[in-house]
């Protein structure tokens, strides 16, 4: 673990020093950190459930307890005809800063990390706008083909912008990636925030305690979704909220979480043995057992039993 040489203010400012200066008006730099992101988690990602979304991959953040793991997730764009750039960790100066992600014309610099699934370390090739709509390269993302007519394969674009490491943070001891002209040259266009459900994800995800690093050891419950506010992410809010009003006791909060975690690892199991994809016995079953959680939520939440102050 590398230590912090220099008070986190000064050098989150000396990081925004050393950028290019065309980037300056443009990269926004967030929190910055002493202790670096652990590797990225090796996931399945699920199919596209809705024509004209995008996959958002996902990403570790930082919180008041230290990093925990935002899903990939597929979300609506804010407008036809843009990009999402992921956001990266860039270790500059002795600390780790965070570079947002945004929406803009063409896909800018992400650090050179390998998200997968489109975002190889160098712009995306996932798929296009073309036509009014978003044409998906099936070839590198996952999509429902019953509901996403817009396809094509181009299996040439995977081994031209791979980078085959999975480190989270750009930087010694991480990516050498530096952005090329043509990736500065997008930092002068005009670039949009993520969006109220983006950000919302983000919420939900830092409120799940099965997300920490320091609880899964670099392994989250749960790694993508098909959607913002799945149920599965729902469930983990109501848990969240009981145990912030205090109307859950701990070992109610451990029993109620245990019961999350095999049921997203079972997901996790299912989808891996058939594509990436639940039958709809699996949905099923699935929807059944998310009932009965959410069952015993209710009844815990609503007892007499409550958390010691």
């Amino acid at each position: 673990m590398r230590k912090a040489l220099l008070p986190a203010i000064f050098v989150t400012l000396f990081a925004l020093l050393l950028l290019p200066a065309s980037s300056s008006a443009q990269i926004a730099v967030g929190v910055s950190v002493h202790i670096g992101p652990p590797i990225l988690p090796i996931y399945t990602q699920p199919p596209c459930p809705v024509d004209g979304y995008i996959w958002t991959p996902g990403y570790w953040a930082w919180g008041a307890e230290g990093y925990y793991w935002v899903p990939g997730v597929w979300v609506a764009p804010p407008r036809v005809g843009v990009l999402w750039t992921p956001g990266y960790w860039g270790f500059v100066g002795g600390v780790y800063a965070w570079h947002a992600g945004y929406w803009g014309p063409h896909v800018g610099f992400y650090g050179g990390i390998n998200y997968g699934f489109g975002y190889g370390g160098v712009g995306f090739v996932g798929g296009h706008w073309g036509g009014g709509g978003f044409v998906y390269n099936t070839a590198v993302v996952n999509v429902n083909t019953t509901v996403v007519r817009n396809v094509y394969v181009d299996k040439t674009v995977i081994n031209n912008t791979t980078v085959n490491n999975h480190y989270a943070f750009n930087g010694e001891g991480g990516v050498a990636a530096r952005p090329t002209a043509t990736e500065m040259s997008y930092e002068h266009e005009q670039h949009i925030q993520p969006t109220a459900n983006q950000l919302s994800h983000e919420q939900t995800a830092r409120a799940d305690r099965n997300q920490l690093a320091s609880v899964n050891h670099g392994s989250p419950a749960t790694t993508s979704m098909d959607k913002v506010d799945g149920r599965r992410f729902n469930q983990q809010a109501r848990i969240a909220q009981g145990v912030h009003s205090g109307q859950l006791t701990p070992g109610e909060t451990a029993h109620l979480e245990h019961q999350q975690k095999n049921i997203n690892q079972q997901v996790r199991t299912d989808r891996e043995a058939n594509g990436g994809k639940l039958t709809n016995a699996e949905k099923k079953q699935v929807n059944h057992e998310q009932n009965n959680a959410s069952r015993q939520i209710y009844k815990d939440k609503h007892n007499d039993k409550t958390a010691p102050k």
